[in-house]
């Protein structure tokens, strides 16, 4: 027979920043919580956002403007948003006494630009509302009927609640705990499941050449994404050579619309490395360059407008002889 003492009034399954964020608010509100997580730390991929620094939210307080940057299912977000949005975020950490910081894009990261901080406070925001926490606590299965949920079957033992919140996460990453689980769960109890895709991913490129620009970071430029001679994407900000691609914040940011795009065909990117220069104005920065080194050949006098390591790709896709004076070029 169950006492009552053995059933929680609420059993949060998952101990990321959702799960934390859910169980602690519950047991604010004075429900007695129980928070499980199968690893045998909170938190795991956490620390890993931000590479290491943990990129809380985005500064941007306007609603529509926020929900925008979300794509097309972004309305469903404006409920939410709307009553815990990037300010409650933001007040929400500083009450726990971690101090915030806004950078370039708005991005907010926390000030002493450590993962492990943020973790910290939403554990002792767990510790303060009394969450009974439980490590190595892998959920096996669910048991339920009629679509309700009865208990949570663990290897070693079975949890009961009054009600049940599932913040298992998505497939990524799943070295770190995320392998889906919560898909499985929700379509046995009668949900539909949207086809899973990658969201937040860097991007193959047929091109041999990147790959001779493995490691270069390219901040202030702007990439666009063509199908069918039609520009669909335009993004500016930082970029990153991988040895298979690029990848860097703005190529995230377009990836999922770039999978989508994939599918109806052949996507062609345009990288502009000086997008606040129009033509004019970059072909007087050229010829000023040319003045200037007007003794040296072409592969040396490109050095103040292109980072080193781009220097011999841009030569070679110009077609233009390395080893021609730079008095001797001609706009054509």
């Amino acid at each position: 027979m169950i006492r009552p003492e053995d059933i929680f009034d609420v059993a949060v399954v998952g101990g990321g920043p959702a799960g934390m964020m859910a169980a602690g608010r519950a047991a604010e509100l004075g429900a007695r919580v129980i928070l499980l997580e199968k690893n045998d730390q909170l938190g795991k991929k956490l620390l890993l956002t931000g590479k290491g620094r943990c990129n809380i939210t985005n500064a941007e307080f306007n609603l529509k403007k926020l929900v925008e940057s979300y794509g097309q299912n972004g309305k469903f977000l404006f409920h939410t948003l709307s009553i815990f949005g990037p300010k409650e975020i933001i007040d929400f950490f500083n009450k726990l006494n971690l101090e915030t910081k806004i950078e370039r894009g708005q991005r907010v990261f926390p000030a002493s630009d450590g993962s492990i901080d943020v973790l910290r406070a939403l554990i002792k925001y767990l510790n303060q509302n009394k969450v009974v926490i439980n490590y190595n606590a892998k959920v096996i299965s669910i048991k339920h009927k009629d679509k309700r949920i009865e208990k949570l079957i663990l290897k070693d033992r079975e949890v009961f609640a009054k009600n049940y919140v599932f913040c298992t996460g998505g497939k990524s990453y799943a070295s770190t705990g995320s392998t889906g689980d919560g898909f499985k769960w929700a379509k046995d109890l009668g949900h539909h499941i949207e086809e899973l895709a990658p969201a937040l991913v860097p991007i193959v490129i047929e091109e041999d050449w990147v790959r001779e620009l493995q490691g270069l970071s390219l901040k202030n430029v702007e990439i666009n994404a063509f199908q069918n001679n039609k520009k669909k994407i335009n993004k500016f900000g930082e970029c990153l050579f991988t040895h298979f691609g690029i990848s860097g914040p703005i190529v995230l940011d377009i990836s999922k619309t770039i999978g989508s795009l994939l599918k109806n065909g052949k996507v062609e990117l345009l990288l502009d490395l000086k997008p606040v220069l129009d033509y004019a104005k970059l072909d007087q920065r050229l010829q000023r360059d040319f003045i200037k080194y007007q003794k040296k050949s072409f592969k040396n006098s490109l050095n103040d407008l292109l980072p080193q390591k781009l220097i011999p790709i841009i030569i070679n896709l110009s077609h233009i002889n390395p080893d021609k004076k730079t008095t001797n070029i001609t706009k054509e």
